[in-house]
């Protein structure tokens, strides 16, 4: 067997392991992929402020600087929660409060419409209903004990989530700390015959990536415009906050829209008498997500990173099913750095005896 061909089967079965491993450890990677991620986008930050001069021609030791990015991000991260909270509970405080009127409402148009239109006859009886749901609501300690293995699976996520919560800022505080010391150690493993290839795809990526997270910002910003607009114009009060809040989580998959929904939702059932209003803020959601699945992101983020609309939804597709929620978030990342290690591959291969013979 040729020399060329030997390397190239080790090397597939090397990459072929590493997948593999990956696919395996998926459920505990979450929190390292996290922190990556963050590592990733503030470490050129935490360089930043490492180089600044103090009085003195002391630098800023890279250990502080790592703890004043990340309070930066938990001060941020706290914002957009103190954000979203007290709209969130305004607005359910005034559905709770508007209930009786809704059902009120549905009584007397949905329930004709329906009769009129489809040619189905419900009896509805307000009273019986809030007593069902008060008695339901007394009850809740009785079902509760019925459903306790659920119980214990749910206390079991929350958990799970809780250790994430700890473990990401851990691994995120390591990461920045000794990035220098990481890529250092990883350029040494690389093949001497190797190192100048490598060198050149990690950048290529690091180029890439960079583009990617300018993209996605543009995506934010855009659908953040979209949204506010969209709910403005459909007479909605809290068209603004739900708006940006929506665009501004759209970087992560369905959880910014599904955010949005149920805010809008809330405020639009306490606004509204016509069911057709509601509707139309559903609608302004059911456009947006559309959009900027099929649209906005393959035309800001894959044009940008080298992918087409068409490669753009397949890997979202492909990523999602095999690694689920984060599949869902690195896939568009993880797709361009693939794209330039099979650029550099096609080439290898094209200029092989592999090929040529």
């Amino acid at each position: 067997m040729p020399v060329e061909r030997f390397v190239a089967l080790q090397w597939l079965a090397i990459l072929g392991a590493f997948a593999w491993l990956i696919y395996l450890l998926e459920p505990i990677l979450m929190p390292f992929v996290a922190a990556a991620i963050l590592a990733y986008v503030c470490n050129p930050l935490v360089s930043q402020l490492s180089n600044l001069k103090l009085p003195g021609k002391n630098r800023l030791p890279r250990t502080l600087s790592v703890v004043l990015v990340m309070l930066a991000l938990l001060s941020l991260g706290t914002l957009m929660i103190l954000i979203m909270l007290p709209l969130l509970q305004r607005e359910f405080t005034h559905f709770v409060s508007g209930f009786p009127a809704l059902l009120e409402a549905v009584r007397q148009k949905l329930l004709p419409l329906l009769q009129e239109r489809f040619g189905i006859v419900l009896q509805w009886d307000n009273e019986m209903l809030k007593g069902l749901l008060s008695e339901h609501w007394k009850n809740a300690g009785g079902a509760a004990a019925k459903v306790l293995p659920w119980l214990g699976g749910g206390g079991a996520i929350v958990l799970s989530l809780l250790l994430n919560a700890l473990l990401i800022p851990l691994v995120l505080f390591f990461l920045l700390r000794d990035w220098t010391r990481i890529t250092e150690s990883l350029d040494k493993v690389v093949p001497r015959s190797m190192h100048d290839a490598f060198r050149q795809i990690t950048t290529e990526i690091d180029g890439i990536l960079a583009e990617f997270l300018r993209g996605q910002v543009s995506v934010m910003l855009l659908m953040s415009v979209f949204y506010v607009t969209g709910l403005w114009l459909a007479g909605l009060q809290f068209a603004l906050p739900i708006g940006v809040v929506t665009g501004m989580l759209v970087f992560i998959p369905y959880v910014g829209v599904m955010t949005g929904l149920l805010l809008a939702t809330l405020a639009a059932f306490t606004q509204f008498d016509q069911f057709g209003s509601i509707a139309l803020v559903w609608g302004v959601f059911a456009v947006g997500h559309v959009l900027e699945g099929t649209v906005i992101t393959p035309w800001l983020v894959g044009d940008r990173i080298g992918l087409h609309p068409l490669a753009v939804i397949f890997a979202l597709l492909a990523f999602g099913q095999l690694f689920g929620f984060f599949g869902l978030l690195l896939a568009l990342p993880l797709s361009a750095a693939l794209l330039v290690g099979m650029r550099h591959a096609g080439r290898w291969y094209l200029n092989s005896p592999l090929y040529k013979e």
